[in-house]
């Protein structure tokens, strides 16, 4: 017979995660809490996995794995690495296509060890018990492509004879307790996840404190850039609107990809035109954010030349873009309508950064940038003369940024 666990020990737990999930809490402190106090309250966890699907343009699901020997370990699983050989072999897939809610294999009396080659590998570490649970955040249940909405559990013991009727009754109460704190963690990380998806990492932080009316936003100082595909009309014309897609996210991969990895944040996608900004905040200031956008627009280029060496049969026409670069104040907030808002930039800088790109058409060049944010950041500028910006009254000194 198993000790009996206390009643105010249990209710403590319960406490714990509630309290957790209100002030917010993520994952990894959550399944490392949990799991602590349950090895404090005779429960004896030696290994605790979780994974929970989330929305998110590349990743499908996160893990967190929490043992005695290791601490805490998480992992991301992306939307194309779904079918491994791991995971169909898994007592998770047959929890799922059984659509049980609880699987139990005692190691120690080599239950599952022929059917699931983890449960042998379980074994062959000194664990002797393993409990498999669904915590489901929706009822009905809700599944797709393999996953669940809520979360896949699995507790394994090393105690011998593993987990006693105690200990499972203690679980199986507190399981949906755990359930709150992941839901709460899952869905504002899924909301964090699509706002910086559609909006940018800063404009959505920014619309999550608060900024959601139209008019909010205030005037920044930032380095600008804006890029738009060549020849993009003639191609939508003659290719199959699924190929001219992939045409244009190899291309997007190649130029915002490049924003985004040199620290930029990339505002809208405007057709086949990229916008972003590098905001001049910080140590370095202007020419901080002006050294970052040109080594963003240099790697863009190699980008480009590398998806042209190994063009896809199917649409082999080389890609072009052309590239504007400016510096100035911008109004960064929302615009639109009451009820639909868009946060952006506005202001003649934004207006003059998309006639440098226009103009590098005419004058034959990949990158143009105005004499403002050439003159923040020695590099190799060829002088392109002055020319006459639609919108600006007087003609501005222009430099195309020398690639060779």
């Amino acid at each position: 017979m198993s000790p009996a666990i206390e009643e105010a020990t249990i209710s403590a737990i319960s406490d714990w995660i509630i309290e957790s999930a209100l002030v917010g809490i993520d994952a990894d402190r959550l399944v490392k809490g949990f799991c602590e106090r349950l090895n404090e309250a005779g429960i004896p966890v030696a290994r605790v996995h979780v994974a929970c699907s989330f929305l998110h343009p590349m990743f499908r699901a996160f893990s967190v794995t929490w043992s005695s020997a290791r601490g805490v370990e998480r992992s991301r699983f992306t939307h194309a690495g779904g079918n491994t050989s791991a995971w169909l072999s898994s007592p998770f897939k047959a929890l799922l296509d059984e659509n049980r809610q609880e699987m139990r294999f005692r190691i120690y009396k080599k239950e599952g060890l022929n059917q699931f080659p983890v449960l042998q590998e379980f074994r062959e570490q000194g664990y002797t018990d393993y409990l498999t649970c669904t915590i489901p955040f929706t009822w009905p249940v809700e599944k797709a492509n393999d996953m669940l909405d809520g979360a896949l559990t699995s507790w394994v013991t090393d105690q011998t004879g593993g987990f006693t009727d105690t200990h499972l009754a203690v679980l199986r109460r507190l399981l949906p307790r755990l359930g709150i704190g992941l839901k709460t963690y899952v869905r504002e990380l899924t909301t964090q996840n699509v706002l910086s998806a559609y909006l940018g990492t800063h404009a959505g932080e920014r619309v999550l404190s608060g900024q959601v009316k139209l008019g909010d936003g205030e005037e920044i100082n930032a380095a600008i850039w804006f890029s738009d595909l060549r020849g993009s009309t003639v191609s939508a014309d003659q290719m199959p609107a699924d190929r001219f897609l992939m045409r244009l996210n190899r291309y997007f991969d190649a130029t915002a990809g490049a924003v985004l990895d040199h620290g930029g944040e990339v505002l809208r996608f405007i057709g086949d035109a990229v916008l972003a900004i590098f905001p001049i905040a910080g140590p370095g200031g202007a020419e901080r954010a002006t050294r970052m956008a040109v080594a963003a627009a240099r790697d863009a280029v190699q980008r480009i030349a590398r998806e042209n060496d190994n063009l896809p049969e199917e649409d082999p026409v080389p890609l072009e873009f052309g590239l504007g670069l400016h510096v100035g104040d911008v109004l960064y907030g929302n615009i639109g309508v009451q009820e639909r808002v868009e946060f952006s930039v506005i202001g003649h800088t934004a207006n003059e950064v998309a006639r440098l790109q226009d103009l590098s058409k005419d004058l034959d060049r990949t990158i143009i940038a105005s004499d403002a944010f050439s003159s923040l950041i020695q590099t190799d500028w060829e002088s392109m003369g002055s020319h006459k910006l639609r919108g600006v009254a007087e003609p501005q000194p222009v430099y195309a940024l020398r690639l060779t």
